[in-house]
């Protein structure tokens, strides 16, 4: 046996034994019940009468990750941590990662990160809603930064362009399969009337509308969200499939049917509509699986910047940083 080999052998066990890097069954000895409570708390809210815990939590992992790295840092409470950032302020399902970390702290304290409870959470999300599941990959360490500063330049606007989407994608590592993909996951959650209403009236220098709106459904958007009325109104993002994870997102993109400007000028250049025209499997086009794609691209995503070995800490609660 070389001594290369050899050498190489003792870096993976080491890499293995202190965690540098994530892995799946990251706490298969350590916190083995881990996933399982994730699991029983996500459930839980879900079928409390609250299905809008499922897109928070998926949100609010895809918020975590661009900001950062995925470190646990949209969890933090205080005066301009990156909650209070008006880009994460309708987030929801705190209180669900909270819940998961009282129960896992009362029997493996100091174990498990609530980086890796809100990436189990958004998985946890998107079964409950008829998606695929898949492996997470566990290890990761809390951050101990979380600025609200920190959330503008790092995060996806409602009013980006493609190119604009492109080139912040790409600086994460995720390529425009990932994008469109990713931005997906709107198959499920809705949007303040606040985000779009200007797409509907006043849009064209003639006073008119988006026109990559469909006319019916500009007319069901006007009803919904008319001039002077209430901003903080919630409308589905994919209103033939509300609460349900499947593709009917990307055929509303093809039909002029996108709620958010961001979403729907995915149809109309052609690197991204390619996409979308795979995951609706249309005639001369190789075809994608949304629900296997979803899984793969979150795995990609759910690494960006992540923190393991001795960088950050383990939090003992979620919301602030060990004192």
């Amino acid at each position: 046996m070389s001594i290369l080999f050899i050498s190489l052998l003792i870096l993976t066990c080491s890499t293995l034994a202190y965690g540098q890097g994530t892995r799946v069954g990251f706490y298969a000895f350590t916190c083995p019940l881990a996933e399982s409570i994730v699991t029983s708390a996500v459930r839980s809210a879900f079928n409390d009468n609250n299905p809008t815990i499922a897109p928070g939590l998926l949100r609010m992992h895809f918020h975590d990750c661009f900001v950062n790295g995925c470190d646990g840092s949209i969890l933090i409470d205080g005066p301009n941590s990156e909650k209070t950032s008006v880009a994460n302020s309708l987030l929801r399902g705190f209180e669900v990662i909270d819940d998961a970390k009282t129960q896992i702290e009362a029997i493996c304290p100091g174990v498990v990160s609530c980086a890796d409870i809100l990436a189990l959470a958004a998985r946890d999300s998107v079964v409950l809603t008829g998606g695929l599941g898949w492996s997470v990959p566990t290890g990761r360490r809390d951050g101990l930064v979380s600025l609200a500063s920190d959330t503008f330049t790092n995060l996806p606007a409602f009013t980006d362009s493609v190119a604009a989407q492109i080139e912040l994608f790409e600086s994460k590592n995720l390529n425009i399969q990932d994008l469109v993909t990713l931005v997906g996951g709107h198959t499920i959650g809705t949007a303040a009337c606040r985000l779009f209403s200007y797409r509907l009236q006043n849009f064209t220098a003639d006073g008119g509308a988006d026109p990559s709106i469909n006319p019916t459904f500009l007319t069901q958007l006007r009803a919904l969200c008319p001039p002077g009325g209430d901003g903080a109104r919630r409308v589905a993002l994919d209103d033939r499939s509300e609460g349900r994870f499947d593709t009917s997102f990307f055929a509303n993109l093809r039909d002029g049917r996108g709620v958010l400007e961001s979403d729907q000028v995915l149809w109309g250049d052609a690197s991204t509509r390619t996409v979308v025209q795979r995951f609706l499997g249309l005639s001369g086009l190789l075809g994608l699986t949304f629900s296997v794609e979803f899984g793969k691209s979150m795995v990609k995503m759910s690494n960006i910047g992540v923190k393991t070995g001795t960088a950050g800490e383990i939090r003992s609660v979620c919301n602030a940083i060990n004192n």
